[in-house]
């Protein structure tokens, strides 16, 4: 496993009300969901990066406002159509 180190000024753990830990492990998730949203990654490996299981990582979508599903209107149309043939 490879470790990234980056600073930060101290006011943004008293801003954000986090410890440092709890801000990486946050910094982790918000990657990974829009990664994941912005179609760049899976969804298994966003949950990978997150440090969740995917079935956390599909609650955290939720909470987030990001649909789990990686379709677009037309994809998931033509999917449903490829059911009627």
């Amino acid at each position: 496993m490879k470790t990234v180190s980056m600073e930060f000024p101290e006011s943004v753990f008293s801003a954000l009300r986090k410890d440092p830990n709890e801000f990486a492990q946050q910094m982790r998730i918000a990657a990974a969901v829009k990664w994941y949203e912005l179609g760049e990654i899976s969804q298994g490996k966003a949950a990978e990066i997150a440090g969740l299981n995917r079935a956390d990582f599909i609650n955290i979508l939720l909470l987030y406002k990001v649909s789990p599903f990686q379709y677009t209107s037309q994809e998931l149309a033509e999917e449903i159509a490829s059911f009627d043939e």
